[in-house]
């Protein structure tokens, strides 16, 4: 049994559950990160925002979640890749003329650049704020009433979203999250065979306005607001 369940997921079937699993756990971090990341907008001078992140890192449930996170983000991009590359070895080369456009989305022809898009800013946003807070020299806050030593993780991101050339790389990515997830929410739950007239158009709303248009438009507002403000 346990070396038919490897061998399933081994496939290129098997590869698509996982796809569509690991996505849709992510859909629900985006969820929970958006809101977390909400706190940037209070004018509290970063209180709430450095208290939601040290709740963050030293809940030990949200560290398991953590690492589960992590670990899903590297098997949705490693089997991102390697969908991709067999997709382009199984297409026939009589298929170059097609105009495809009649048969499926800008987003569905375009998900390996989407998601690569979405590589190199995961790369540059892990290090801008994970590996400085894991590891760099924070300055450390305390705020009245409270004997906890927060990191202060509000001036890193102000810094960070202070300079425009990454506001605009920020923004660009989230353009591309979004046609990313446009495509991905939906087709997670055509891979489990989940095509009713009653549920379809529920989860194509809920593609198209909570996660190609709300979490990436909140996402970007983010950086803009900081550096509009600055």
């Amino acid at each position: 049994m346990a070396t038919v369940s490897v061998g399933l997921f081994k496939s290129s079937l098997g590869r698509k559950y996982l796809m569509a699993l690991s996505g849709l756990f992510l859909c629900t971090f985006l969820i929970v990160h958006c809101i977390g990341n909400m706190q940037l907008f209070k004018d509290d001078g970063g209180q709430a925002f450095n208290e939601y992140t040290y709740f963050m890192t030293h809940n030990p449930l949200i560290k398991i979640v953590a690492y589960v996170n992590y670990a899903l983000i590297l098997l949705h991009i490693i089997n991102g890749f390697i969908l991709l590359s067999a997709n382009k070895k199984a297409r026939p080369q009589a298929y170059a003329n097609v105009d495809q456009s009649k048969s499926s989305t800008w987003s569905s022809r375009n998900m390996g650049i989407l998601g690569t898009l979405i590589l190199v800013f995961l790369i540059v946003h892990m290090r801008s704020f994970w590996f400085e807070m894991k590891f760099g020299s924070i300055p450390i806050i305390n705020y009245d009433g409270s004997d906890i030593a927060y990191k202060d993780m509000y001036k890193i991101v102000v810094e960070a979203f202070t300079q425009a050339w990454y506001v605009v790389l920020y923004v660009i990515c989230m353009i591309a999250l979004a046609f990313h997830l446009f495509h991905g929410f939906q087709s997670a739950f055509q891979t489990f065979g989940i095509n009713h007239h009653r549920y379809t158009p529920v989860i194509k709303v809920i593609g198209v306005g909570v996660f190609a248009i709300i979490i990436p438009a909140l996402f970007a507002a983010m950086p803009l607001f900081f550096l509009l403000n600055n």
